[in-house]
């Protein structure tokens, strides 16, 4: 039963916005992004996941030490190194794709938005499925990176760089 329409949920594909920020040219603040989607009036955030691939579990720790002190849940995977034949190089990937799915799924009956900051087309099903349970899912992603079907099958898209000004990293 749902009580409110406004709780919210935050999923960060970390590794899929570090190359959309790259891509970019510059990098978003994960606590200026919890307040800009908490603006909106009577939004409750109800839970904010950031998911990440390490290089070897103390990577990233002072990082990730920050996330959880700004009220996000941290998951990582540890990267896999794998060849690609077409490029003839060497690559690391930790694909944690399926993590973010099942957090959504069991936390589904807290919230009923979901904001997915990647652009990866995996996740089109799962975002198909919310949404048959009346959850209203927003992609943020960026031009080029944002898979069409992904993007179609979300109730709102929004561009990183279109909010640049509200969720950039600033030094002060």
């Amino acid at each position: 039963m749902r009580f409110s329409q406004n709780r919210l949920s935050v999923f960060v594909d970390g590794n899929n916005m570090f190359y959309a920020q790259q891509k970019n040219g510059w990098f978003f603040d994960p606590r200026r992004v919890i307040e800009y989607f908490k603006t909106e009036p009577n939004v409750i955030l109800v839970n904010a996941f950031w998911y990440t691939g390490l290089k070897d579990p103390q990577d990233q720790r002072g990082f990730r030490d920050a996330l959880i002190s700004l009220g996000y849940t941290v998951r990582t995977k540890i990267l896999k190194e794998y060849y690609d034949d077409s490029s003839g190089r060497y690559s690391q990937k930790a694909n944690l794709d399926i993590e973010i799915v099942v957090d959504m799924f069991n936390t589904c009956d807290q919230y009923d938005r979901v904001v997915l900051f990647s652009g990866d087309g995996d996740f089109e099903r799962a975002i198909e499925l919310l949404r048959s349970k009346n959850t209203h899912i927003t992609v943020v992603s960026t031009e080029g990176m944002i898979a069409r079907e992904l993007r179609n099958a979300t109730d709102r898209y929004i561009d990183l760089n279109d909010i640049r000004d509200k969720i950039e990293k600033v030094d002060y």
